[in-house]
């Protein structure tokens, strides 16, 4: 689908205004870790990544894998590297140098290369090989959208179902998120955010919703870069959830899907204003 018939979809002025300005300011291209590049630089991205991953990538390993599980463990090693960026986008993903570096065989980084073309991190291509996926503009547009959606739904259900525990867990995260935020520790925030989201949609009792949010979360992961360090977003997110778990608490559904829509569209304009480095 081109950038075209992306600009004719009725999805909201954000969608198409957006793009315009990206592609006026030269990120119409390819995104590497978030960052628009032309492919004179994503080569030169490429050759830097190509020299350095082999070093990092067995630090994902934390111990030899168990009988029957080694194509399980050799996924998940190389969906963290992609997520972290130390896989980067276009980077080759040869069998043989993989299996190597992680002391397997090549079966198990076969299917678990098959697995991540699957989630979309990964591209085989015919007679080629296997390589990372770059995020495109359109890919970020689209993500937002649906993780909109997605979040909503999954708020509505957890304030329906209220399965026990959510609440108090939900709280304990906002506690922790909350000493982060007098520290400035990002870092912290963004996983204890990640673990906010993972709550909610975990309560939703919905394999589908569980398996699309997490996707679509590490879509999210490849950006890189953090909205915290924009002036008062941490306070905000603070805020959006603390409105969130209030809803929840309160079994009211349409509120709850109201406040992650709103948290969701505002997480959307933070990111995309750390794209465009505004």
């Amino acid at each position: 689908m081109g950038h075209g018939e992306y600009g004719r979809r009725p999805w909201g002025n954000w969608y198409t205004s957006w793009g315009h300005e990206a592609r006026g300011r030269g990120l119409g291209g390819e995104f590497v870790g978030g960052a628009g590049v032309t492919k004179a630089s994503e080569g030169r991205a490429r050759a830097v990544a190509d020299s350095g991953w082999k070093r990092q990538l067995r630090a994902y390993l934390k111990s030899v894998p168990a009988y029957g599980s080694t194509t399980d463990v050799i996924t998940d090693v190389l969906r963290e590297a992609i997520l972290d960026g130390v896989l980067a986008p276009s980077t080759w993903l040869r069998e043989d140098e993989l299996a190597s570096e992680l002391s397997v065989s090549r079966t198990p980084v076969r299917e678990a290369l098959r697995r991540l073309s699957d989630e979309r991190l990964a591209v085989r291509l015919t007679n080629r090989g296997t390589v990372v996926t770059s995020m495109s503009l359109d890919d970020v547009l689209a993500l937002f959208l649906v993780r909109e959606q997605l979040e909503g739904l999954a708020a509505r259900l957890a304030a329906v179902r209220q399965p026990p525990g959510l609440l108090s867990a939900l709280a304990k995260v906002q506690e922790q998120a909350s000493v982060a935020a007098a520290a400035k520790d990002a870092a912290a925030l963004v996983e204890l955010n990640r673990e906010f989201h993972r709550q909610l949609r975990e309560s939703s009792g919905n394999p589908y919703l569980v398996r699309f949010l997490t996707q679509v979360e590490h879509g999210v992961r490849r950006f890189q870069q953090t909205t915290y360090d924009a002036a008062g977003r941490i306070d905000e997110t603070l805020a959006e959830h603390h409105a969130i778990i209030d809803a929840i608490a309160g079994g009211d559904a349409d509120v709850a899907v109201e406040k992650s829509t709103e948290h969701m569209r505002r997480a959307r304009e933070a990111q995309i204003r750390a794209i465009l480095g505004a």
